[in-house]
């Protein structure tokens, strides 16, 4: 599947600029739509250098913020589509407990998006799933819709489908110029394509694409730390594999986050990780230097000696990740103030990869100026003052 080194000249009705999870999602979407599209990444695939690889994401109904709760039925439905579209299973029902104080807004809020009253105090929460510990004046919030996405599978399972419907996917290319106009040119290290309509979905590398454009967007890749944590007793923790998802909301241990999945990706190690992390430059993120401090891990052994005692309280593996956080975590999907027919998707903070197939669907809708599914409002680039500046 990567590029040949022979130039490369082609016309498309769309092209995608990168091929993770969202991108990915856009080009289906098109490629069902019946349109001619070029999906391109600049990585050989498949790669573990953005934000969509490893093989476990949560998926919940649970949000505090009501726009994203309405979106997530949506979702529900079209990764079940996806699944019946490949025959593979993408999704796991485990159950999502949501710790925090007892009426803090945001758990209040997640309450509220599930229309349920699924609230487990600290005896309630020990005795169904013994491996959780809540200190005074702490509850957990049930979802029960909520799961493992099985992220490395979903990324194969849409682009399959998406070259079944005779979309073009060029990986080991990448894009050095844009060219915007009535139609957009695009030069990647391989080859010149032209296409009258261009989706920007490049996660950390967005905003690199979209300042020569004009464009000056608040995007902060970060480089976050997936930690898995070993039982100390193989059984004993009721961590494994049987256990449930968690997120914590409002604990003055972790006020950026963190979030747990059950035992996966290694068999007896349970991922928990912070929401959080070092801002970094996406092409030098594999770079660790030795001795520089991981404040990140050790609010993790805090966290873990306190809610998860049957937990060791050192890592085992860590791995790592990117994010690219807006700066109020919300998603970037809109057009180009000034060039309509560019479409960029970025700034999916650490929590957009369940929203994929809608944010996929929102993109491919507003670059063929169809009706949106879903409300834009909250994820329009004019939100940030002083981003638009002079196209070089």
């Amino acid at each position: 599947m990567a590029a040949s080194s022979q130039t490369q000249k082609a016309t498309h009705d769309v092209i995608v600029i990168g091929a993770g999870i969202q991108g990915s999602f856009t080009a289906y979407h098109l490629a069902k739509c019946h349109r001619n599209t070029l999906l391109l990444e600049q990585f050989l695939l498949p790669h573990s250098r953005g934000s969509s690889h490893g093989q476990s994401r949560i998926i919940r109904s649970a949000y505090p913020q009501e726009y994203y709760s309405r979106m997530m039925p949506d979702s529900f439905r079209l990764w079940q589509q996806l699944e019946a579209e490949t025959g593979t299973t993408l999704y796991r029902q485990t159950g999502l407990v949501i710790l925090g104080p007892a009426g803090d807004p945001e758990l209040e809020a997640c309450r509220r998006s599930l229309g349920t009253d699924q609230v487990l105090d600290a005896a309630a929460l020990a005795q169904r799933f013994p491996g959780f510990r809540l200190q005074a004046g702490e509850v957990a919030v049930l979802d029960s819709t909520a799961g493992v996405l099985f992220a490395d599978r979903a990324l194969r399972a849409v682009q399959e489908v998406f070259r079944l419907h005779g979309g073009t996917l060029r990986d080991g290319e990448k894009v050095l110029r844009i060219e915007p106009g009535a139609t957009v040119t695009v030069t990647t290290t391989a080859g010149v394509y032209r296409a009258p309509r261009l989706i920007i979905t490049a996660g950390a590398w967005t905003g690199a694409f979209v300042e020569p454009l004009g464009l000056r967007l608040p995007l902060q890749p970060l480089r976050i730390d997936v930690c898995y944590w070993r039982e100390k007793q193989p059984g004993s923790a009721g961590m494994g594999s049987v256990s449930p998802c968690f997120l914590t909301l409002g604990l003055s241990q972790a006020p950026h986050g963190i979030y747990g999945l059950p035992s996966l990706e290694y068999p007896g190690l349970m991922k928990v990780c912070h929401h959080h992390g070092s801002p970094t430059d996406p092409e030098k993120r594999d770079q660790v230097l030795s001795g520089v401090p991981r404040p990140d891990i050790a609010i993790l052994s805090s966290f873990i000696s306190s809610y998860l005692p049957g937990l060791e309280p050192q890592p085992a593996v860590v791995e790592t990740c990117l994010y690219t956080n807006t700066p109020d975590e919300d998603f970037i999907v809109d057009r180009h103030p000034k060039f309509s027919n560019i479409v960029i998707g970025a700034g999916f903070s650490g929590h957009g990869f369940k929203l994929a197939p809608v944010v996929g669907k929102l993109l491919c809708e507003l670059s063929l100026g169809e009706e949106l599914s879903h409300n834009m409002a909250p994820f329009a680039i004019t939100r940030f003052p002083g981003v638009l500046g002079a196209a070089q």
